[in-house]
């Protein structure tokens, strides 16, 4: 029997057919693809209620805590995202959005910092405007599945300062642009940049999603990571990050965007020569990352 029916059969609420009865109250002409997400979001939630046992209480705590949610949200703070981001929603919508063949670069969530039009720059450029931080090299190729050089993709990149923090939160104390800059790859499809080595930072957790953190027994603090937008003519765009290896908090993201193939190789270089190559002084860091793309 089909929600419907159940719901035109006995109309009036029954319990143990709660989400049937809501689901079959639908119109005939509620869009279809509206109807398959609200008829499975509607069993979920019902089911969920059932075997928690959930009380008036503790629904009404849920929904004061949805308010405080929706209160703290602004122009510049989306507390909504920042709770899909705790609780591996974000994540996962973007891997069921984003699912590309293995060999490919590894999609993760864009984070709340990205700039659009940040400035072009020249391979070889550094990034880091104010100078503080252990320098960094990044290097490598963009290619395709088959590993044939992508030329002119556009390697978008952004990252925190040594002190933890995009530029845009700290207006009148970084440089605009600071640890930002969109890269081209040449004819063989390689890229380069100069950078800082990245730390970790904590997400906003002065609101209700940093309280519900506390209460579960988690931290705030998202390991060291740097972003990328890789785009090329003819290949889906990829939006991902690269991973320090030595941090801490690693293995206990609080948006759970660590995937194990997007952990990067950090390397400490003392090699006075190379880093005269690379107009640093040692020691320096270097990566090596390729981005492999898929055909759009």
């Amino acid at each position: 029997m089909s929600n419907l029916d159940i719901a035109a059969e006995n109309p009036y609420f029954d319990q143990a057919r709660s989400a049937a009865l809501v689901n079959g109250r639908m119109g005939e002409q509620t869009p279809e693809r509206l109807r398959e997400i609200m008829t499975v979001l509607v069993n979920h939630l019902h089911a969920a209620i059932k075997e928690a046992e959930i009380t008036e209480e503790e629904w009404m705590a849920g929904i004061r805590f949805l308010t405080d949610v929706g209160h703290m949200c602004t122009d510049w703070r989306q507390e909504f995202i920042l709770l899909s981001d705790v609780l591996g929603v974000s994540m996962l919508v973007d891997a069921v959005s984003n699912e590309r063949p293995e060999a490919a670069t590894a999609n993760t969530v864009l984070g709340p910092f990205y700039v659009q039009n940040s400035p072009h720059y020249p391979n070889g450029h550094n990034i880091c405007l104010d100078g503080k931080g252990e320098p960094l090299v990044i290097s490598g190729r963009v290619v395709d599945e088959a590993g044939r050089p992508v030329a002119g993709a556009e390697v978008d990149v952004w990252q925190t300062n040594d002190e933890g923090f995009y530029d845009v939160q700290q207006k009148g104390i970084q440089p605009d642009y600071n640890l930002r800059g969109v890269f081209t790859t040449d004819e063989q499809g390689e890229y380069w940049l100069k950078s800082v080595k990245p730390r970790h930072y904590p997400i906003p957790h002065d609101g209700p999603v940093g309280r519900l953190l506390t209460a579960l027994g988690r931290h705030p603090n998202r390991p060291a990571h740097i972003h990328f937008i890789v785009r090329g003519e003819g290949f889906q765009t990829v939006t991902t990050h690269i991973f320090a290896p030595d941090c801490p908090f690693l293995a206990s993201d609080p948006v759970f965007g660590v995937k194990k193939s997007l952990i990067a190789d950090f390397r400490r270089v003392e090699d006075q020569a190379l880093a005269e190559k690379y107009g640093l002084a040692a020691p320096f860091w270097h990566v090596e990352w390729d981005f492999v793309l898929v055909a759009a």
